[in-house]
C-alpha cells in the first residue's frame, strides 16, 4: 500500500451481479480486482449493492442475508493486505439496528470507512424506503492520501446537497456507485445529472453503473465520468461487462482524468434491441433454463422475439413451434418457417385442429343455441398456450411470451393462451417500435449477438397487416385504429398521463380516445397475470405504473 502521489490509477468494475449469488459475486469482485492489480490501479470501484446485486428488495430484510454479505466483504477486506488495490464495495448493512444501503473503503487488509446513501429514492421501480435507513451526510474519506466522496446512486441526483457538502469538506474526486436501469435515452439524462453536480461541487465525477438484466430492469453499464472543467473525461461501453482502469493526475486545478476509454453511445433502436437482448439472456441464464420454445406465427412480433432469442442465448437454445388452425394463412406458414430457417433454430409445426375441435365438441351441450364469437377464438389460443406449456414442462424450455405494448395496453392478448410464458422481451415496446427494431435487426449484427447476419426477419413478415388469424380473413385493424394512431393514444395516456382534452387537442377523434382509455383501465386485471418483460420505456407496467383494477374513474371533463 502505497501513499498516492500526483497519478492516481482507478478501476471502475462495470459487472453483472446476480442477486443473492454472493459467492459468485465476490469470485467476479476478486478476479476483477486482479485484472485492475495486472494494470497497475490503486483503487477499485464497484457498483451499488454488488456484493448482493441489485436491486435485492426484500431480501435485506432476512438477517441471515445481510450477515451474508458483510462476511463476504470483509473477506475480500483481508485480500487487500496484499498491497494491491483498495476497493469500494457495496453492499446491504446492518448498523445499530438499521438497515443501510452502504459503501465500504477496503485497504490494507481491512475496513477503513463506511458511507450510507443518504437520498433513498421511492418512485418508478425504486422502493428503497421500505427497506432501508437513510445515513447521515458524511465529509470525504482519506484514501492514500486522496479525499474522495462516495455518493451513492440516488445521492447525486436528488436536491439534498450531498455532493456539495463533500466538496465543502474537501473532497477532491467524487466516485458515484450506481444501479441505474436503462430507459430509452437515459444517457443523456446521466449526463445532465452529473454535469449540475461538477458545476456545483466543482470537482471531477465517475459515475460506475452496473450492467445486465435482474428481472424487469435491465442495467446498461455506460460507466462515465467528467472532469471538473465539465469535459467527458471517459465513456466505456453499453451493455457490456468491463473493468476499465483509468488515469488522473494531480494539477494545479485538482485532479484531471488525462486517459479512459471513449466509446460511442449506440443510437435509440440499438440500444432498445439490446436492452431487449441482453434481458431475455439473462432472465434465462440466471433462473437456470437451458433452452426456450416460443410460439412462431409468421407475425412480426413472434418473430422478433425468436431474432432476440436466437440473438441473447444461441440458435441451439431456441425453439420454435408453428400452431396451425383452420384460419392460419398459407404466407403465415411460410413465413414463420422461413424466419426459423433464417435463424437456424429448430422448428417444428403442430396442428391445432384436432384439440381445437375437441374443446368444441366437450362444449357443444353447454354452447348450444349461442353465436360463435371470441371464446371460440380464444379457444385456440389457449390451445396453443396450452401446447407451448406442455412442451416447456416435457422438456424444461423457458417459454418466451411475444406480445408488445400496444396489445398489453388495450387487453388485445388472452390470458392463458397467448399470454402463458415465463418472459417477454418485448413487453415494453410499442407495436411500431417492434417494426422499426425488426428492420434495424435486418440490417445490423448487434454487439455480442449469436445469431446470423443478414435478413433474419422475412421482410413479407414485416409488411403485412397484421392478424392473430382466429377467424376468416381477420386483421388487427377490425378491432384497433391503425397502430401508429394507437400508439400515439396510449403514449399520451401511459407516459405522459395526459388528460383525453389534451390528447384530442393533438389531432385523434374525442370516442377514440374514450375508447382507447377505457380499454387500458379494463385490461389492468391481465397485465396483472402477465409475464415478466423487459423494462424500455420510462412507464412500464408493474414497477412505474400500479393502477387498481377495480376503478371506476374515466376522463370525461
Amino acid at each position: 500500500m502505497t501513499a498516492i502521489s500526483d497519478t492516481f490509477r482507478i478501476a471502475i468494475a462495470q459487472l453483472n451481479p446476480t442477486v443473492g449469488d454472493i459467492a459468485g459475486n465476490l469470485d467476479k469482485a476478486r478476479k476483477a480486482r486482479a485484472d485492475a492489480a495486472r494494470h497497475g490501479a490503486d483503487l477499485v470501484v464497484f457498483t451499488e449493492l454488488f456484493i448482493a446485486g441489485y436491486p435485492p428488495e426484500d431480501l435485506v430484510l432476512k438477517p441471515a442475508f445481510l450477515a451474508a454479505c458483510e462476511k463476504a466483504v470483509r473477506a475480500l477486506a483481508e485480500d487487500t493486505a496484499d498491497g494491491g488495490p483498495g476497493v469500494i464495495m457495496g453492499l446491504p448493512l446492518l448498523r445499530d439496528g438499521k438497515r443501510h444501503n452502504a459503501a465500504l473503503v477496503l485497504d490494507g487488509g481491512k475496513v477503513t470507512s463506511e458511507w450510507f446513501k443518504v437520498d433513498l429514492p421511492n418512485y418508478g421501480e425504486f422502493d428503497e424506503k421500505r427497506v432501508f435507513e437513510p445515513g447521515p451526510i458524511r465529509g470525504p474519506v482519506d484514501f492514500r492520501g486522496v479525499r474522495i466522496g462516495i455518493p451513492i446512486c440516488e445521492d447525486i441526483w436528488g436536491d439534498m446537497g450531498v455532493c456539495e457538502t463533500l466538496a465543502e469538506s474537501g473532497a477532491e474526486i467524487l466516485l458515484v456507485p450506481n444501479g441505474s436501469p436503462y430507459y430509452r435515452d437515459k444517457m443523456d439524462v446521466r449526463h445532465q445529472v452529473v454535469l449540475r453536480q461538477v458545476i456545483e461541487s466543482d470537482a471531477p465525477m465517475i459515475y460506475a453503473n452496473q450492467v445486465g438484466g435482474q428481472d424487469d430492469l435491465i442495467f446498461d453499464g455506460a460507466s462515465f465520468a467528467f472532469n471538473a472543467d465539465r469535459t467527458l473525461a471517459f465513456q466505456m461501453s453499453q451493455f457490456e461487462e468491463q473493468v476499465a482502469v483509468v488515469t488522473f493526475r494531480r494539477s494545479d486545478d485538482g485532479w484531471v482524468c488525462t486517459d479512459g476509454p471513449k466509446s460511442v453511445i449506440p443510437d435509440t433502436l440499438e440500444a432498445d434491441y439490446r436492452a431487449c437482448m441482453t434481458g431475455l439472456r439473462d432472465y434465462v441464464n440466471k433462473n437456470g433454463f437451458a433452452n426456450v420454445v416460443l410460439g412462431l406465427s409468421g407475425g412480426i412480433d413472434s418473430a422478433i422475439c425468436a431474432a432476440l432469442a436466437v440473438d441473447a442465448l444461441g440458435e441451439e437454445r431456441v425453439r420454435c413451434v408453428m400452431m396451425p388452425y383452420d384460419y392460419t394463412a398459407p404466407d403465415s406458414i411460410a413465413d414463420a418457417e422461413a424466419c426459423a430457417r433464417a435463424l437456424g433454430c429448430r422448428y417444428d409445426v403442430v396442428p391445432i385442429h384436432a384439440p381445437v375441435e375437441g374443446f368444441f365438441e366437450a362444449l357443444s351441450d353447454l354452447f348450444a343455441g349461442t353465436n360463435e364469437g371470441v371464446t371460440e377464438e380464444n379457444l385456440q389460443s389457449r390451445t396453443r398456450g396450452t401446447i407451448l406449456m406442455a412442451i416447456s414442462n416435457k422438456f424444461g424450455s423457458m417459454v418466451v411470451t411475444t406480445g408488445n405494448k400496444s396489445e398489453m395496453s388495450v387487453g388485445y392478448a388472452t390470458l392463458y393462451g397467448d399470454m402463458n410464458g415465463g418472459f417477454n422481451p418485448i413487453k415494453d415496446v410499442y407495436k411500431m417500435q417492434v417494426y422499426a427494431m425488426a428492420r434495424w435487426r435486418n440490417a445490423h449484427m448487434p454487439p455480442g449477438g449469436l445469431g446470423p447476419t443478414g435478413e433474419v426477419i422475412p421482410v413479407n413478415i414485416i409488411e403485412k397487416a397484421p392478424s392473430a388469424e382466429l377467424r376468416p380473413d381477420q386483421t388487427d385493424q377490425d378491432s384497433l385504429p391503425p397502430y401508429p394512431v394507437l400508439d400515439d393514444i396510449l403514449e399520451c395516456l401511459v407516459e405522459h398521463e395526459m388528460a383525453v382534452d389534451a390528447i384530442v387537442a393533438r389531432g385523434h377523434d374525442r370516442e377514440l380516445v374514450h375508447r382507447i382509455e377505457h380499454l387500458l383501465y379494463v385490461a389492468e386485471y391481465k397485465r396483472r397475470q402477465s409475464a415478466p418483460g423487459v423494462k424500455i420505456t420510462r412507464k412500464n407496467f408493474g414497477r412505474d405504473r400500479r393502477y387498481p383494477i377495480t376503478n371506476r374513474f374515466r376522463d370525461r371533463s
